[in-house]
């Protein structure tokens, strides 16, 4: 089924829907990853975006139960050069395009990737239109203008757990201590979790590290969050621009130095403008698993996974906060941590799913400031 490719500088592309008939609008960006492509649709920090696979077959091991990183699907639309129907994995229990109907969502082959890649390196992320019913290319134009984009707007809110949850067994569970605290009292560490658009890979590795973790919406109050006596306070990742997350900053400006903090992502942005940085949008952001990323305190170097479009301001970074780690790519701020109080972030994703596992060791200095 044919369907057209339309962005706001005007370009039009022709591709071919695989999932059926339908149309998305959204922010169109790519990320160069070679595999990982179930990880990547179930990430809510794509939630308003359209993501093109740079690496050119895609749906070749299918897709699988255990490789969810969250409940749903977040991209409104999934791109990419070749798509294979016929998986071929043991793992695999169906097909990436079964997938995607399953959520409603796009999924769109038979183009030129590299162009369309190119393009957005060039002139930045763009918003974008995919329609296999309006075939008009002026119509498509005018209404990929006409979206109103990802700036300012609290996109967060669509991701974040309506109510309080804990982490058991590898999923959330409501159960005891749904509203109350922690399920599990002896764990070694209780970590509260704000969910700004959480990756269940972060939870399993802060399981793993003997933590009970209570994952808490992103509209919780200090107070409340202060209330459960937690060891430590996690920030995750999530989607869009941290400037346009309502009422977050002033709680999690409120916690500083109550409890140790860790941030990743989304959440290393919201620490950022609660210290008192600012953040601004890059052009084309920083997504895929292959970025190179220097810890400015031990001098290595680690290849992370990344999915950001937007960074905090290293050239303005409030005193009492000092830069980490930086990206080899492009010198933006990768990392900062906090000199009096017990807080540090990092931009890109230490919980990899996918990607290298370079810096799963940011989760041990996380427990060595709850210990």
């Amino acid at each position: 089924m044919k369907a057209l490719i339309a962005l706001e500088d005007g370009t039009v592309l022709i591709g071919r829907s695989f999932t059926g008939a339908g149309e998305a609008v959204g922010e169109i960006v790519f990320n160069t990853s070679m595999s990982g492509y179930q990880e990547v649709l179930t990430d809510p920090s794509y939630t308003g975006q359209l993501v093109t696979m740079t690496y050119p077959l895609i749906g070749n091991y299918g897709v699988n139960d255990e490789d969810m990183e969250s409940a749903s699907v977040h991209p409104r639309a999934f791109l990419m050069r070749e798509y294979q129907d016929v998986p071929s994995n043991f793992r695999a229990t169906g097909t990436l395009a079964e997938f995607l109907k399953k959520f409603g969502v796009l999924g769109v082959d038979g183009f030129d990737t590299r162009m369309l890649t190119r393009i957005i390196r060039n002139h930045g992320a763009m918003k974008a239109i995919i329609s296999t019913e309006d075939l008009d290319e002026a119509s498509l134009v005018q209404r990929a203008k006409d979206w109103p984009g990802l700036v300012g707007r609290d996109m967060v809110a669509r991701v974040t757990t309506k109510a309080p949850y804990n982490w058991v067994n590898n999923a959330p569970v409501a159960g005891a201590g749904f509203d109350t605290g922690f399920a599990e009292d002896t764990a070694k560490y209780k970590v509260v979790a704000y969910d700004f658009g959480v990756k269940y890979n972060q939870l399993r590795i802060l399981k793993e590290k003997g933590c009970a973790v209570h994952v808490v919406p992103a509209t919780t109050s200090a107070e409340d969050v202060l209330a459960l006596n937690p060891d430590g306070i996690f920030l995750s990742n999530g989607p869009g621009d941290p400037a346009g997350v309502d009422g977050v900053v002033e709680n999690i400006r409120k916690l500083l130095g109550k409890k140790p903090i860790f941030g990743i992502c989304l959440g290393h942005q919201i620490l950022g403008l609660a210290y008192g940085a600012s953040t601004y949008k890059l052009k084309f952001g920083h997504r895929g698993g292959n970025q190179p990323v220097k810890d400015l305190l031990t001098g290595k170097v680690e290849i992370t996974s990344q999915n950001h479009g937007f960074c905090v301001d290293q050239d303005n970074l409030p005193d009492k906060v000092e830069m980490t780690h930086v990206n080899l790519n492009d010198g933006s701020l990768e990392g900062m941590r906090h000199t009096e109080f017990p807080a540090f972030s990092v931009q890109y994703h230490p919980e990899h799913a996918p990607g290298p596992h370079d810096a799963i060791y940011l989760f041990d200095r996380f427990l060595e400031l709850m210990a």
